[in-house]
């Protein structure tokens, strides 16, 4: 069952200390909402636009801290890992992971916006990975 989605957003005048500030209060807001075990995060692809890498890789700390501060085990994904494990291929679509994740918890429609189903897509391949790990510990 899917509790809640969605993204947190900054405004992209703001300077980045405020971005990240806010990003990660909100973190912690939503922590204590919700009081998850876990923090399941993708793990950081470089591309072709480091700026963008780089901002990624500053939201990320945020979030590693949050969880790191509210004493939350992390676990990490790729991309081709969350794929694999939504849709069976590694290689797959967006909108076939989106399809799948909409299949897997009953959904009307696919999370929106697209981060959201992102979100998404690792919380149901973390929940799939950990059941079947846990099969091995019986």
């Amino acid at each position: 069952m899917l509790l809640a989605c969605g993204v947190i957003r900054t405004e992209a005048h703001q300077l980045m200390h405020l971005r990240l500030l806010e990003l990660f209060q909100d973190l912690q807001g939503i922590i204590r909402e919700f009081l998850p075990d876990q923090v399941a995060v993708e793990k950081l692809f470089f591309g072709r636009n480091v700026t963008t890498a780089i901002s990624v890789g500053q939201a990320r700390g945020a979030i590693l801290l949050a969880a790191a501060l509210n004493g939350l085990d992390v676990v990490e994904y790729t991309p081709a890992e969350v794929k694999q494990a939504i849709s069976g291929y590694g290689n797959a679509e967006k909108g076939q992971v989106q399809e799948m994740v909409r299949q897997l918890l009953n959904l009307v429609s696919a999370p929106q916006p697209d981060d959201a189903a992102d979100g998404v897509a690792i919380a149901v391949c973390h929940l799939q990975l950990a059941h079947f790990l846990s099969l091995g510990d019986s």
